[in-house]
């Protein structure tokens, strides 16, 4: 179980040999940057951070046996974001206070999801991490590494967004 949440916890939040991992390349990212995308119908740094979360919340899912639809926003896997209510068409400024609003509620999201999925890593019994999760065929040691797999993936491609966006 260490491993798992060693594995979990690095990807996420922690230090790492490699670099940034998801929330530190999430770090200093402004609702601006975060929205900007690098073509028309490509994911953002927004969608990407939401994205995250959506996937930590299914593996919670997968791991405790919870309710489907009862993740705190609609929709699922890529939500668009920003909201287009927020910023219609792109003629509401992006640096209006709804959408700094709007950009640390998803991120807070992102921090709430992965806080659940560990929690739910820790009071796992040891003898069940070999077992399947609900996903038929994957076992829940799979399910967890994936999700680091996951968070590391897409730090990555956070990292060269920003880089693109000019940051």
């Amino acid at each position: 179980m260490t491993q798992l949440l060693f594995q979990l916890d690095t990807a996420y939040d922690r230090a790492s040999w490699h670099g940034p991992n998801l929330r530190g390349s999430l770090r200093g990212v402004t609702p601006r940057q975060g929205a900007w995308r690098p073509a028309p119908g490509r994911h953002n740094i927004w969608e990407l951070a939401v994205h995250a979360a959506y996937w930590k919340y299914a593996a919670w899912r997968r791991l405790t046996g919870g309710k489907r639809g009862s993740f705190p926003l609609a929709g699922s896997n890529f939500l668009m974001r920003p909201d287009p209510r927020l910023a219609p068409s792109g003629t509401a400024p992006l640096r209006h206070a709804a959408l700094q609003r709007a950009w640390r509620a998803d991120l807070e999201l992102l921090e709430d999801m992965h806080r659940t999925l560990r929690d739910a890593v820790v009071a796992l019994p040891a003898n069940q991490l070999d077992r399947p999760s609900a996903q038929r065929g994957v076992t829940r040691r799979a399910l967890l590494t994936g999700v680091a797999a996951h968070d590391l993936y897409h730090a990555g491609q956070i990292q060269l967004l920003k880089r693109l966006v000019g940051r």
